[in-house]
């Protein structure tokens, strides 16, 4: 029994796999393509941008409500809260604001405030506006110049 190992077997099949590799290459460069053209979105927000020169010496009309924050009263912890010059106390804030915006098409709000009042109350008049009904806020500056609006 000789074997002999040098050309004279049968010839076994073999894979060529370089085609496959080139499939395989182009479907991997096609898949980073789609990933980098998917980029993530985050959240849209409005930066607010400087008035025109024009605009910025208009005040606001005289349909809209102003809503002052001014020094609390001695013996009281919250700050003193006027709508449109009307006295209101912080427990009433709320319905005063819905019943004026019921009947209003425009539902926009100015916030002016004393320059060392802390800002909580700010915040607390803009959340108890936003319940109310108020859907934009803008702030009006020490000047009587409004600031853009936030939405």
């Amino acid at each position: 029994m000789a074997f002999s190992t040098a050309g004279g077997g049968p010839c076994s099949p073999q894979m060529n796999v370089t085609p496959l590799i080139d499939v395989l290459l182009v479907l991997l460069i096609i898949f980073m393509l789609v990933v980098i053209e998917q980029k993530p979105k985050g959240l849209e927000a409005q930066i607010p941008q400087p008035a025109p020169p024009a605009a910025r010496n208009i005040p606001p009309p005289d349909s809209t409500i102003v809503i002052r924050v001014h020094h609390a009263k001695p013996g009281t912890e919250h700050a003193q809260v006027l709508v449109n010059e009307e006295a209101v106390d912080w427990d009433h804030l709320r319905d005063r604001l819905r019943d004026i915006y019921a009947i209003r098409i425009e539902r926009i709000a100015y916030i002016e405030a004393d320059d060392d009042i802390d800002f909580q109350d700010v915040a607390d008049v803009i959340a108890i506006s936003r319940i109310a009904g108020v859907d934009r806020v803008g702030l009006l500056t020490e000047d009587g110049k409004h600031a853009p609006m936030t939405g």
